[in-house]
């Protein structure tokens, strides 16, 4: 399979039926700190801790993306790709779901909050 088509094949599945509710979903702990900025999406795939983080926030963040990671390879062995294309696939997915007023992580390692009106915050890379 052609890179281009691994990565659309893994898209595919982390949009569709292969994105566990178990991965995809978060705790009540995690939702607030998503929607109070706390947390927020990476665009390698994993959530991230904006800033210092409880203890209590950063094992239940640290819990979600060892799901993720186990999923990511599940899906790269599936289709030919490493656990990190298939988290930047994922990323790709996550970040298009910003709502406005969330943080998100982009590649260049700055935190950043979706503005009212602006597009969702997905990188060149990502295609549509």
């Amino acid at each position: 399979m052609k890179p281009k088509l691994v990565m659309s094949a893994i898209a595919l599945a982390v949009a569709g039926g292969a994105w566990s509710s178990s991965v995809g979903a978060q705790s009540p702990l995690v939702d607030q700190a998503l929607t109070q900025g706390i947390a927020g999406e990476r665009y390698d795939g994993y959530i991230g801790v904006v800033g210092a983080g409880s203890p209590a926030l950063r094992s239940a963040i640290g819990a979600i993306n060892i799901q993720r990671r186990s999923l990511y390879s599940r899906l790269g062995a599936d289709k030919g790709a490493t656990p990190q294309e298939v988290g930047l696939t994922a990323g790709c997915q996550l970040l298009a779901r910003v709502r406005v007023g969330q943080a998100y992580l982009l590649s260049d390692g700055t935190w950043r909050r979706r503005a009212p009106g602006a597009p969702p915050p997905v990188p060149a890379y990502c295609t549509r």
